[in-house]
């Protein structure tokens, strides 16, 4: 499998440096943002194969960045999935509604990113 260059998004400091690690762990590139703002620059600026975007964050949620993604054509095309703690299937619902490609819930395993990326090769 080629490294691929992934952004990941989180709010929070100790999940970012948990889902660097996994994802470089993996052998990809990764990009990392701590808010939904940061990351739509990100992924106009460095076209991410794939992104690990959490939800509840305080500047741009997770489902406002993705709508965000979905309406630039440059951004468009680049997968997202959504990583949070809401894990009702309501809220998996909503969040396939909102164009992401599937939901991994918090706490997350390293098996479930490894699963993700392998989908997304």
């Amino acid at each position: 499998m080629a490294a691929k260059k992934i952004l990941v998004v989180d709010d929070s400091a100790t999940g970012l440096k948990n889902m660097e690690q996994i994802v470089a762990g993996a052998g990809h590139i990764v990009i990392s943002a701590s808010g939904g703002a940061e990351a739509l620059a990100k992924a106009k600026s460095e076209k991410p194969d794939l992104i690990f975007l959490d939800i509840v964050m305080p500047d741009l949620d997770g489902y406002a960045t993705v709508r965000a993604l979905q309406s630039d054509k440059s951004t468009k095309g680049i997968p997202v999935v959504f990583v949070s703690s809401k894990g009702q299937q309501a809220d998996r619902v909503w969040a396939q509604m909102q164009g992401g490609s599937d939901l991994v819930v918090k706490p997350f395993t390293k098996a479930q990113i490894v699963k993700q990326l392998k989908r997304a090769a």
